[in-house]
């Protein structure tokens, strides 16, 4: 939703956006995430007591593994440790005492989304350290009608509730900042808003909601300052 308080978004008047918790979201920590398995990625599955049953395997398109201890075994969307412990178990009906490790052989590209108001919006890999400015370099650079001082960062943490934070571009480029930029991971969302922050709830229908998976409600307070408000 976009609350407005005041006069319409096409006055001069200062515009102030604030992010609150609408329901779905969670509160921004800067806490990494574990790595969710996705389509694509290479899984190593070891056993230390039968070696014979070490193998590797891809994720499927359905997020689903197949191995012969454990047969087949739902991995997208989990983490490492996660089908670790679901493997175990399900290995159970072929071995008395398996003691498996996972890891990640080998994954695609880690990207992130870049929307919004930028030259050229889409999907960017991450290709090492990157914070929301370089994201939007990477885009293309913002486009004239951008609002640099409110940009916004979705996360998923590993539940099922993203986490959503603003980010001041414009004044972590001055050095005001109040709050810094943080490194990005994969699967992040950067959206650089119009001057009408009304545009947000646009583009999560347009984009968000059609490409990348989950589907949230997303939200703004807007407060306005100045003469006549």
């Amino acid at each position: 939703m976009v609350l407005l308080s005041g006069c319409d978004l096409t006055t001069t008047q200062s515009i102030t956006a604030a992010d609150h918790l609408p329901q779905g979201f969670a509160a921004w920590t800067d806490v990494v995430p574990p790595y969710e398995l996705l389509p694509g990625d290479r899984i190593r599955v070891q056993f230390l007591l039968t070696p014979e049953l070490n193998e590797d395997t891809v994720v499927g398109p359905d997020g689903n593994i197949s191995i012969r201890a454990a047969q087949t075994v739902k991995a997208g969307g989990r983490t490492l440790a996660q089908l670790q412990a679901d493997i175990a178990e399900a290995s159970k009906s072929m071995l008395s005492q398996p003691i498996v490790t996972v890891s990640l052989a080998e994954q695609p590209k880690a990207q992130i989304y870049v929307g919004g108001s930028v030259t050229k919006p889409g999907a960017y890999d991450l290709g090492g350290r990157r914070g929301s400015f370089e994201a939007v370099q990477l885009a293309g650079g913002f486009a004239s009608e951008a609002r640099m001082d409110e940009v916004v960062l979705i996360r998923r943490d590993g539940t099922d509730h993203p986490m959503l934070r603003l980010v001041d571009l414009r004044g972590l480029v001055q050095g005001t900042a109040s709050r810094a930029d943080v490194p990005l991971v994969a699967g992040d969302i950067v959206f650089v808003p119009r001057n009408q922050i009304s545009e947000v709830d646009l583009w999560i229908d347009q984009f968000i909601n059609r490409f990348v998976p989950f589907s949230r409600s997303f939200g703004y307070s807007v407060n306005k300052t100045g003469p006549g408000f």
